[in-house]
C-alpha cells in the first residue's frame, strides 16, 4: 500500500458512492453490470434483490431482471459475502469462488465436535454435491438422497439444530460448496429450492488463483465503497480482521483521510480522485432502497451514513440493511414500506424531517418509479412506517 494523505469529506465520500451505485449520475447497461459494479446484490429477500439492481438501470423492470437470471444466465443466485443469497454476474464466478473460498471466517463453525464437518468431511461433501449437481436442478430433500450414496450415511445424519428442526449434517457445507463453485441455486420448483451447478452456464468455469482473486475483490470493493478500512472490508464479508488487514497490504491501495474520522481509510491506486460534485438537483432528489440494498449493507461509517434519528429509526442494533431506506444526498434520511393491493403498490415513506416541496416532488417520481419496475401504480403515503425490521 502507498501513501497519499488527502482528506475526503462526507460529501465527497457519498457522491462518489452515489455516482459508482449509479444511484445518480449515469446508470449501469444492463443488471449484471450494476451487481458487478456493487458486488453483488443481497437477494435473502428475492424481489428486494431483484429491485437493487433495477433501480440501478434505466427502465428496468423486474421481468427483464429474472430473464437475465434465468433465462440468459448472465446473473447467477449463490452464497455471497458473509454467506448470504446474492446476485452475483455469472461471468464473474471465477472472481467470487477464487476469494470467497481464501476468506478466513471471522469466528470457528459454531457446531459441537460429532456434529461440525471435519475439513476432511468437508471436502468430501463439497466433492459429493459437484458430482451429484453436474447436470441437476435437485431439491434439497433429492440432495440429501444423493450425497447419501455419493459421500455416506454419515453426511446424511440429521444432527444439525435448524428452526426448531434437524437438517443433515451436510447443509453445514452448503456455502463453502457455493464458494468453491460446485452450487449455485436453479429455478424454483413450485416453492421448492433447487440448486445446481454453475458450470453448467459457464462451462469453462474455473476459480481464480485465491490471492490474484482477494486483491481483486479488495480493489473491486474499495471502488464502490471506498474510503474504506480493513475492519469495514472484515465486516462485509464476515472475515477475520487479521486476515481482512494482510489482504489490504497485498493490494495496490492508497492511504486518505475521513474528515472528523481517527485513523486512514484506503482506495485503489489509480482509482483516488475526488468526484464532481452532485448537481444541486441531484443532491435534492431522494432515492428508496430496498431491503438489505448493498449501498447501506457496505457502507461505511454507520454513523454518518446514518446519522442521528436515523441510526435509531433504521438500524437494528449496529445492522444495515432490515428496514428499506429513503436516501437523501447520499445518507439515510427516513424509512419505507411497500405492500402490494391488486394491481396496485402502496408505499409509505416515513422521513425523519419534513421534506421540501421540491424533493416531495422527486419522491413522487422515486415512488412511480419503484411501481414501474414490478408493473404496478404505485401509490405514496408519507407518514409513519409501522412494519418492524427484517430478520
Amino acid at each position: 500500500m502507498g501513501s497519499a494523505g488527502r482528506t475526503w469529506t462526507w460529501d465527497e465520500v457519498s457522491a462518489r458512492r452515489l455516482r459508482r451505485h449509479g444511484l445518480v449520475g449515469e446508470q449501469h447497461a444492463t443488471p449484471a453490470d450494476a451487481a458487478g459494479v456493487i458486488c453483488g446484490a443481497h437477494a435473502q429477500v428475492m424481489t428486494a434483490g431483484e429491485l437493487s439492481l433495477g433501480l440501478r438501470v434505466p427502465g428496468a423492470a423486474q421481468a427483464g431482471v429474472r430473464r437475465a437470471l434465468w433465462d440468459e444466465h448472465a446473473l447467477v443466485k449463490t452464497f455471497g459475502p458473509r454467506g448470504t443469497v446474492h446476485l452475483l454476474p455469472t461471468a464473474e464466478l471465477p472472481l467470487w469462488t477464487g476469494a470467497l473460498a481464501s476468506v478466513v471466517p471471522a469466528s470457528p463453525s459454531p457446531f459441537p465436535e460429532g456434529v461440525r464437518l471435519t475439513p476432511d468431511q468437508t471436502d468430501a461433501v463439497v466433492a459429493a454435491v459437484a458430482e451429484a449437481l453436474a447436470d441437476a436442478e435437485l431439491t434439497v430433500d433429492e440432495l440429501t438422497e444423493a450425497l447419501a450414496d455419493l459421500a455416506g450415511p454419515w453426511a446424511v445424519e440429521e444432527v444439525m439444530p435448524a428452526f426448531q428442526t434437524m437438517w443433515p449434517r451436510w447443509r453445514q457445507a452448503t456455502h463453502t460448496a457455493a464458494h468453491r463453485g460446485a452450487l449455485c441455486f436453479g429455478a424454483n420448483r413450485g416453492r421448492k429450492v433447487t440448486y445446481t451447478s454453475p458450470r453448467r452456464w459457464l462451462p469453462e468455469f474455473r476459480p481464480e488463483p485465491g490471492p490474484a482473486a482477494v486483491t481483486h475483490l479488495v480493489t473491486r470493493y474499495l471502488g464502490a465503497y471506498g474510503p474504506a478500512t480493513p475492519k469495514q472490508f472484515a465486516r462485509w464479508l464476515a472475515a477475520s480482521e487479521t486476515w481482512a488487514a494482510r489482504a489490504f497490504e497485498a493490494a495496490p491501495l492508497v492511504e486518505v483521510a475521513l474528515a472528523g474520522e481517527p485513523g486512514v481509510a484506503y482506495l485503489p491506486a489509480g482509482d483516488d480522485a475526488p468526484p464532481e460534485p452532485l448537481p444541486d438537483s441531484q443532491r435534492d432528489s431522494p432515492r428508496l432502497l430496498p431491503y438489505f440494498d448493498a449501498y447501506a449493507v457496505g457502507g461505511h461509517p454507520r454513523h454518518l451514513l446514518f446519522p442521528g434519528r436515523a441510526g435509531e429509526r433504521a438500524l437494528a442494533g449496529s445492522q444495515a440493511g432490515n428496514f428499506p431506506v429513503l436516501l437523501v444526498d447520499g445518507t439515510v434520511a427516513g424509512v419505507w414500506h411497500q405492500r402490494a393491493a391488486g394491481r396496485a403498490l402502496e408505499v409509505t415513506v416515513e422521513p425523519l424531517e419534513p421534506l421540501s416541496r421540491s424533493r416531495r416532488a422527486r419522491l413522487d417520481d422515486e415512488v412511480a418509479r419503484v411501481g414501474e419496475f414490478f408493473g404496478r401504480a404505485a401509490h405514496l403515503t408519507v407518514g409513519k412506517v409501522t412494519v418492524g425490521p427484517h430478520a
